[in-house]
């Protein structure tokens, strides 16, 4: 018997995007197969499929298929990426959202129109970055070499006083570096963050707004930035991704 009060799904959200743009032909690309569609809401529109879960794990195929959705969408229209695991309880709830956000929403879409996120990361390509740095740094070398030839070896305080102007001369090199890339391609892009660095022999990790038809100028530019250094540096970009360190969203779904 089929109950009198079905329960309505809830809706994964994967993006916000603009309603009066082309948009493609989903299918079921969405978490557990679903079907994905839109939800239209005056000058914008969400990109959702049904779900029964009120949560959902991180796992390696929910990430996926959250992923393909957007690389799908960002193939033919601009996107406001929305965070994992968004999940609107009901159609009601999803149009507020929609009302509630809509100017911030269209402000957003333009600035980001037209363009694509691609990211840079450099990293210090050494066996040994205490040993590259002292190589580097005279004061680190003295205060080594100081440390090192005491008698009784050196002291925990020693030790502490070595890593804190290792990790001061590590910092103060990371913004020169950065400063000098973001140099090269500030006039390639429309705009650069720099996020923090996640691991010691990280030099930097900048995320880049790219107008989608300037992707081979930004290449040659980072080509440029990487003759200023040396063979100890390894320049890795990715991308085109959608804009998500440029699109500021929080949804109370």
């Amino acid at each position: 018997m089929t109950s009198p009060n079905p329960v309505e799904p809830g809706h994964y959200l994967y993006a916000i995007a603009d309603a009066l743009e082309p948009h493609p032909d989903y299918g079921n690309m969405g978490i557990n197969g679903a079907v994905v569609y839109t939800i239209a809401q005056g000058p914008v529109l969400a990109v959702v499929s049904d779900i029964s879960e009120k949560r959902l794990r991180p796992e390696r195929k929910n990430l996926a298929a959250h992923n393909t959705v957007i690389k799908r969408l960002m193939e033919q229209t601009t996107v406001l990426p929305v965070a994992f695991g968004t999940i609107a309880g009901s159609n009601q709830s999803l149009v507020k959202i929609l009302k509630d956000n809509r100017a911030t929403f269209v402000e957003q879409l333009d600035v980001v129109r037209g363009k694509v996120e691609l990211g840079l990361r450099v990293v210090l390509d050494v066996p040994n970055i205490f040993a590259y740095m002292v190589s580097r740094h005279q004061e680190l070398a003295d205060l080594r070499d100081e440390v090192m030839g005491r008698q009784h070896g050196a002291s925990q305080n020693d030790k502490i006083e070595m890593g804190r102007l290792f990790d001061h001369l590590l910092q103060q090199d990371r913004e020169l570096h950065a400063s000098s890339v973001m140099e090269v391609l500030s006039s390639r892009c429309v705009d650069i963050k720099q996020n923090p660095t996640r691991e010691e022999k990280e030099v930097m990790h900048l995320a880049c707004l790219v107008e989608r038809g300037a992707l081979k100028d930004f290449e040659d530019g980072v080509f440029e930035a990487a003759k200023l250094f040396d063979n100890n540096f390894a320049f890795d970009f990715n991308g085109p991704w959608a804009p998500h360190h440029f699109v500021t969203m929080s949804l109370a779904a």
